[in-house]
């Protein structure tokens, strides 16, 4: 499966902002389903957002929708996660995921499986 490594992840004040971005070994531009996930101390693993192959959609968990914004840049191989007013209760390890390639699914759920995951990075808000 393809690696992936997450960067930009640290600490911020609530209602800060945060840009994590990720970049996988795999060209991305040819996996139908990329996202983040996130998963706080006591608590399972959620989809954070997840964006189709090209940008064409795109799915927020309901707690972020019109805060974070996923993006996905061909050209340099990378998939954003812009956050901003960031909330205490956005303090988890984030995890930057993504299909194999040539899966193809007709939607990128926020509750499925990916095939690849990365090693998580920490984001932490202060109140």
């Amino acid at each position: 499966q393809g690696r992936l490594v997450e960067s930009g992840g640290g600490s911020v004040q609530a209602g800060g902002s945060l840009r994590l971005s990720c970049s996988p070994s795999t060209y991305i531009g040819g996996i139908f389903c990329v996202g983040w996930f996130r998963q706080s101390p006591g608590k399972e693993r959620e989809g954070v957002a997840t964006i189709s192959h090209g940008g064409t959609g795109t799915r927020y968990a309901a707690d972020v929708k019109g805060r974070f914004t996923i993006t996905q840049d061909n050209d340099n191989n990378t998939l954003v996660l812009e956050m901003n007013n960031v909330q205490v209760a956005d303090t988890a390890m984030y995890y930057c995921v993504m299909d194999r390639p040539g899966r193809f699914r007709e939607t990128c759920p926020l509750d499925g499986h990916y095939d690849s995951w990365g090693q998580g990075i920490q984001v932490t808000v202060s109140s």
